[in-house]
């Protein structure tokens, strides 16, 4: 038997391999965990889909129901999913090849990666349009040149010169280290619940506690239509955190033990979500008082607010959460995932430095205009990230029985473990394609009845499905 010393050597020397694929130490304790949830879940897109949850004609119970059972899906696929990566201590696209093949495990990367870049760039625009916000309320001259469109591109010359900051705060603080990322998430979370809070008590104080109400429709609904709406909001919840939950095994690599991530899963997720959105639809359902509309976008609440100090506070705290969910959510994932591609000549940072000037090239502002491809993006992520689920999954636990060759998943020899043919397990890309075109199909076909919003469900389990009767076949 080899001794691990032996094991690092092989590994490190494979064409596989670089500095931040191999396994990891493991440091992080269940706090650090709770703080990678709570950079994930405070940001202006968390605020504004929690208020689009209160605002589907739902009573405030039923709300919440749907959100508890949403977030305890989720949590359930966050403590299945981090297993592997928290056993071997490598990251979800070293984790894939297990599955997918050594090279194989480059599909379900780059489906993950590229969305995480389309998303990495939409919230840079939104920590640049928190920023414009502060500047414009600080410096009001400056007003006509947020008014010009340079280039015809879409951005001002002010929206330019934020955008560029954010962007370049991001991804200084994303060339610093992994360390340096652990230690902004241990206080950023923390910190945005405090402006979160001081915000509320400012609307709850300018409206009135008497004129809160947690139901922020009037529509009436008959039994059938409520139970549907509450389904509906709890698959909001695990479309909505799909992308993050699919490579946690980033973050679970680091954790002591798999007692300290599901600790962290807990306080994290049900405990941390649950309480962030009561605090947001306090404050949204005080804004038609307060402002004479109903505001579900805190940038534009701060915009509103008539105190230069709130306002400055507010901004940064702002700037704070969106970078936060920016670099857990989407440039440590397009990192690894881009890394894994070529690791000998793509190491972590260039992966990442990669996928920052693709999430410019896009020019997100425009992507972010448009409801619509919005809503499209969300619903594409869980049809193709469901199957990607359903199979991993299905594989670790069903045919691999949690059994896992480390050096192997860094091996380029046809004897490899994970070699299969040319690299690609081709049973499990049978599985995904037919999966992923159904869940693709229930999106395009969706006519508004909702079942769109349903695709992650459907591509995982059908993709389960087809896997396991595939490698019930296969011979051994």
């Amino acid at each position: 038997m080899q001794s691990k010393e032996n094991i690092h050597a092989e590994i490190n020397k494979s064409i596989l391999a670089n500095s931040d694929l191999v396994p990891s130490k493991q440091t992080w304790s269940w706090y650090n965990i709770f703080a990678f949830w709570m950079s994930d879940v405070h940001s202006a897109g968390g605020y504004i889909f929690a208020g689009t949850l209160f605002s589907l004609g739902l009573a405030g119970w039923q709300v919440f129901v749907s959100l508890i059972a949403g977030i305890l899906i989720i949590q359930g696929l966050a403590n299945i999913i981090g297993v592997p990566s928290q056993k071997l201590a490598v990251p979800f696209p070293v984790i894939s090849r297990m599955t997918y093949g050594v090279f194989g495990s480059n599909i379900p990367a780059l489906i993950r990666g590229t969305i995480a870049v389309v998303w990495y760039g939409i919230q840079t625009y939104l920590a640049s349009a928190a920023l414009m916000v502060v500047v414009l309320y600080e410096f009001p001259d400056l007003a006509p040149l947020a008014k010009d469109n340079v280039g015809g591109f879409g951005l001002s010359t002010l929206g330019w010169w934020c955008f560029m900051t954010m962007w370049v705060l991001q991804t200084a603080l994303f060339l610093c280290s992994m360390e340096a990322i652990r230690r902004f998430m241990d206080w950023a979370g923390p910190i945005v619940y405090v402006a979160m809070l001081v915000l509320m008590v400012m609307i709850v104080n300018m409206a009135g506690w008497e004129n809160i109400s947690f139901t922020l429709s009037e529509r009436e609904m008959s039994t059938g239509q409520t139970l549907w709406t509450m389904l509906l909001g709890t698959a909001l919840v695990v479309s909505y955190f799909a992308g993050p939950t699919l490579n946690f095994g980033d973050f679970s690599r680091y954790a002591k033990s798999c007692s300290q991530m599901r600790r962290g899963n807990f306080w994290g997720l049900p405990v941390n979500f649950v309480f962030f959105s009561l605090i947001s639809v306090i404050t949204i359902s005080g804004t038609p008082v307060v402002f004479g509309e109903l505001i579900v976008d805190p940038i534009q609440v701060m915009g509103h607010l008539d105190n230069r100090v709130a306002v400055l506070i507010l901004g940064l705290t702002m700037l704070v959460a969106t970078v936060g969910v920016n670099i857990v959510a989407n440039f440590v994932s397009a990192a690894f995932d881009i890394s894994n591609i070529f690791p000998k000549y793509i190491s972590w940072r260039t992966g990442g430095m990669l996928a920052s000037v693709i999430s410019v090239i896009i020019m997100p502002w425009n992507l972010f205009s448009s409801p619509e491809v919005i809503h499209m993006t969300v619903d594409l992520l869980a049809a193709l990230i469901g199957p990607v689920y359903g199979i991993l999954i299905v594989d670790y636990y069903y045919v691999k029985r949690r059994r896992v060759n480390v050096a192997d998943l860094y091996s380029t020899s046809p004897t490899g473990a994970y070699w299969y043919r040319h690299g690609v397990n081709w049973q499990a890309v049978a599985a995904l394609v037919p999966a992923g075109a159904a869940s693709i199909a229930a999106m395009l076909l969706d006519n508004g009845s909702g079942i769109a919003s349903f695709t992650f469900f459907i591509g995982a389990l059908l993709a389960a499905g087809f896997y396991m009767l595939i490698a019930k076949k296969a011979p051994k």
